[in-house]
């Protein structure tokens, strides 16, 4: 038997990785604490997710769009602290996890 194929559509899905694994914390772990819109979406500044749109991680371990973040702390009311825990906002270096640790 022999089959020809016409024609195929291929399918993706892509999501960051905010290290969240299983979203057991309280069930709203992939979205963004301030626009509460997911973080496969993008904030309301953009119109296309992606990189276009990318993720900010604090020290806290707390996760934002770049966009809602830098808005944030643009504010007076903010005194450039974390808007979910208020401890003073610490950008958090992020690595890839198979990575080697940096040399000193």
């Amino acid at each position: 038997m022999k089959v020809k194929i016409k024609q195929w559509n291929a399918v993706a899905q892509w999501r960051w990785d905010t290290g969240n694994k299983d979203g057991a914390d309280d069930g709203e772990g992939d979205v963004c604490g301030i626009c509460r819109v997911p973080f496969e979406g993008c904030c309301p500044s953009c119109k296309v997710p992606g990189d276009d749109c990318p993720l900010i991680w604090g020290e806290c371990s707390h996760v934002f769009h770049m966009h809602c973040l830098l808005k944030w702390i643009g504010t007076a009311a903010s005194k450039q602290q974390c808007p979910m825990d208020r401890r003073p906002w610490a950008t958090a270096e992020r690595r890839v996890d198979n990575a080697p640790p940096p040399t000193t």
